[in-house]
């Protein structure tokens, strides 16, 4: 137990969370009374960004401390290899370390629940046999080998097609009241003399919408989901409309989901006050990225870096911080630090705590010098080169190319008659560097994008860097990012179809993938 008599964490991501729907952030439809409460005695924190707009990456840095340039987990490599992660500290350590989620791609096989003594997901992209056996070990293969990256996308977007296939309709139902319930069966078992971490992700929140019939009724009466559009691919490929009264009904059914994951994440709180490990406990409330209902032309939480997706909510309950609300800028990737921090467990001093950053208080919510990144950082990092060569403080997002997202819409598009541009925004990557009053966004095959956050909250009005100096000075900070982390892109990605083929995977992966519908 750290001097401040908090022993155990608890870690909890609402994926695909706007935080403009929730009331610790002026929400006005009741759809949280539960983190509501819970920010009473949380600090409320206003500015918090993530360094991507989707799971994987997002999740990486959150477990590393790293951006997703730097761990690598992203679209072209969707799995965490050769960096040791923040729950493989702490099980070293000494800690009960779990991890219990819904979503498909935190697995064994993308090597997210690495340290993690116990670990279900509770929705996988594919059937376990499969990814431990002769498909997980083709995916290890290609991923290492340049020449068969085609095959890597095509496995990627495997994930999707089961996801679109297990998560709607009757196969819909929730998984969070079991990951909550596996939660609390892992801590009442824990017989740590250290403690625990218990991660959670609770993924209602998450397209397709299918929420609970009782939550259904009260925040969208008379919707059916499969009235709707589910699907963002067929509206972001210009193949399907939505006017304002479906985009009513879709809102609706988004704001069930999140009242029924504050339903269960209500009840764990609960819990723990009754078994009285509520005062020994940190508590983290975040979301990995938001989502976008008909903002910017965009549905889903693809191909753009958007406040709507990046500035996330995060609430934090610690005996070292007060209540209330804090608008500094926060990096969401500093939880990593924070968790540690929390603990007060140094991974320099765990034996088999391997390439696992030093703990680092300028990066630790905690810290009294958090985001003062100057002489005093051993071996800063992009983010903290580039903050200190600016003089302003900054967060940066990145986004590569996608393989999923971009397969389906190409599809969709197609289905629809519609033939995509080389230069539509699907095929870009992007970075950008924000600050509270600022954001610049780069990117490869689209115009790049400025604007002045504290005049245009909602970014409707782009602003050349070369015509605002706040906008120009973020330009530059994500110049000195790219250039910390490896330099900036000189020319666009291709804009490769997604019709790979699996023609270098072994038979046996072909004939089983056939069978499970993968593969005609």
């Amino acid at each position: 137990m750290d001097e401040t008599g908090q022993s155990n964490v608890l870690f909890v991501v609402l994926d695909t969370v706007r935080k403009d729907r929730l009331g610790p952030y002026g929400y006005d439809r009741e759809t949280t009374p539960n983190l509501s409460a819970f920010a009473e005695e949380a600090t409320v924190f206003e500015s918090a960004i993530a360094p991507a707009p989707w799971t994987l990456p997002v999740h990486a840095s959150l477990f590393t401390g790293r951006y997703p340039s730097h761990h690598g987990a992203d679209q072209g490599s969707p799995y965490l290899d050769g960096h040791t992660t923040v729950a493989s500290v702490l099980s070293a350590a000494g800690y009960d370390t779990a991890c219990y989620s819904s979503n498909a791609w935190i697995t064994p096989y993308t090597g997210l629940v690495d340290g993690f003594d116990e670990h279900d997901s509770f929705f996988e992209a594919l059937p376990g046999d499969v990814l431990s056996g002769p498909l997980a070990r083709v995916w290890q293969t290609i991923n290492d080998n340049d020449h068969l990256r085609t095959l890597a996308s095509k496995l990627v977007r495997l994930g999707a097609v089961a996801h679109a296939k297990l998560a709607s309709g009757e196969s819909a139902d929730s998984k969070t009241p079991a990951v909550i319930d596996r939660a609390k069966a892992f801590i009442d078992a824990s017989e740590s003399d250290q403690g625990w971490f218990t991660f959670v992700n609770l993924m209602d929140a998450h397209l397709p919408y299918y929420p609970p019939e009782t939550y259904r009724e009260r925040f969208a009466p008379g919707v059916d989901p499969d009235d709707v559009c589910q699907n963002s691919k067929e509206y972001n490929s210009g193949a399907r409309g939505i006017d304002d009264d479906e985009w009513d009904a879709i809102r609706g059914l988004y704001d069930a989901e999140i009242a029924h994951m504050d339903a269960e994440l209500g009840r764990l709180f609960e819990w723990l006050r009754e078994t009285g490990q509520w005062s020994e406990t940190a508590v983290v409330v975040c979301a990995d990225h938001g989502e976008l209902h008909g903002e910017h032309s965009l549905y889903g939480h693809e191909f753009a870096l958007y406040d709507e997706l990046i500035n996330v909510p995060l609430l934090i309950k610690h005996a070292a911080l007060d209540s209330g609300r804090r608008h500094d800028l926060v990096e969401l990737l500093d939880c990593y630090h924070t968790v540690l921090d929390a603990l007060d467990v140094d991974p320099g001093a765990v034996e088999t705590a391997g390439d696992a950053l030093p703990r680092d208080r300028t990066r630790s919510l905690f810290s009294e010098a958090y985001r003062e990144f100057d002489e005093t950082v051993s071996d800063p990092d992009p983010g903290q080169r580039a903050v200190v060569d600016s003089g302003r403080d900054h967060a940066f997002v990145e986004y590569a190319q996608p393989v999923i997202e971009l397969h389906h819409l190409e599809q969709k598009a197609s289905e629809g008659g519609i033939e995509l541009a080389d230069d539509h925004r699907a095929y870009a990557r992007l970075r950008a560097a924000r600050s509270l009053d600022a954001k610049y966004v780069r990117a490869d095959r689209i115009p790049d994008e400025g604007y002045r956050l504290d005049r245009d909250p909602d970014e409707m009005s782009p602003i050349d860097a070369t015509d605002d100096d706040l906008v120009a000075e973020a330009e530059r900070s994500l110049s000195r990012f790219e250039a910390a982390g490896g330099g900036a892109w000189d020319t666009p990605a291709d804009a490769a179809s997604g019709d790979d083929v699996l023609a270098e995977a072994d038979e046996k992966t072909r004939d089983r993938l056939r069978e499970l519908g993968y593969l005609e």
